[in-house]
């Protein structure tokens, strides 16, 4: 039996969550990618690459479990398996440090660019069906091959905007409207998935969804990425270099000669005093 299902259980509280949490992730992720960007190549451009990367995956990981808080399957009762959740949630970190890692060590090319960019939106692709295989429904789970590839594809050129935007915007209100941007086009790929699902029930409930429980682990799941964005943004927001007023961009250090330049003398010489008298018969 073919069950209907539901993406907004309880309204547009959950869609709208789940943007707000891609699109703080989002900025995170620019931010850091910012303050990496001509710092060479030491352990504190490896920190904030690392810390942008962390925030993005957690970001478009949140996102999407925020979103499966609302979907419901008539009849059925709803649960996730753990192992496979926290690998999603693991999968989604990896595959963004390797877009994020490509981009901000070996620049924006179009070559780079276009290859951390499908990895990218192969990747978080691979996180949103791999999440799905961690639901459990008691029943089938099918999809619309058509939209799933539809799904991919907005996942590809997703990354590969959000990867642009993170070597190349640095005004921190251009980065705020990128943010929501790709919050919107990490929430269209969502939902696009979702819209591919249909379920097939071999067991029926009568009692329907059990949102208590449901409701509970997804909580318990979304407390550790929830912690990583809020301390990932208490150290975006009170990193020294802000806090003292520096520039996110600081040009690397000129290191000094090994030997110093002889100072030259000014011409013609300032001290009259000094030049001959023939000289000084022509100055004014």
């Amino acid at each position: 039996m073919t069950a209907d299902v539901s993406e907004f259980h309880y309204g547009l509280i959950t869609p709208v969550a789940a943007y707000l949490m891609a699109c703080l992730g989002a900025v995170l992720a620019l931010r850091c990618t910012t303050r990496s960007i001509g710092r060479g190549r030491g352990e504190k451009r490896f920190g904030w690459l690392a810390l942008g990367a962390v925030s993005l995956g957690c970001g478009i990981w949140t996102m999407h479990f925020i979103a499966m808080i609302g979907f419901s399957v008539d009849g059925a009762l709803v649960s996730y398996d753990t192992g496979r959740t926290l690998l999603s949630l693991f999968v989604a970190i990896a595959v963004v440090a390797v877009g994020v890692f490509l981009v901000g060590y070996r620049g924006a090319g179009p070559v780079t660019l276009g290859t951390a960019g499908v990895l990218t939106g192969l990747g978080v692709a691979a996180m949103h069906y791999l999440g799905m295989t961690a639901m459990n429904t008691g029943g089938t789970v099918h999809y619309d091959t058509t939209v799933v590839v539809l799904s991919v594809v907005i996942a590809v050129v997703a990354a590969t905007a959000a990867l642009w935007a993170a070597v190349s915007i640095s005004v921190v209100w251009a980065t705020v409207g990128a943010s929501l941007v790709m919050g919107a086009a990490v929430s269209t790929m969502h939902y696009t998935g979702m819209a591919a699902v249909s379920v097939h029930l071999t067991q029926t409930h009568s009692g329907g969804q059990s949102s208590t429980s449901l409701l509970a682990f997804l909580l318990v799941m979304l407390a550790g990425p929830v912690a990583a964005l809020v301390l990932a943004a208490a150290v975006v927001m009170f990193d020294p270099e802000v806090v003292g007023g520096r520039s996110d961009q600081t040009a690397p250090d000129t290191p000094a000669p090994a030997f110093p330049m002889p100072q030259q003398q000014p011409w013609p010489p300032t001290d009259r005093r000094q030049q001959p008298l023939a000289d000084r018969r022509y100055m004014p």
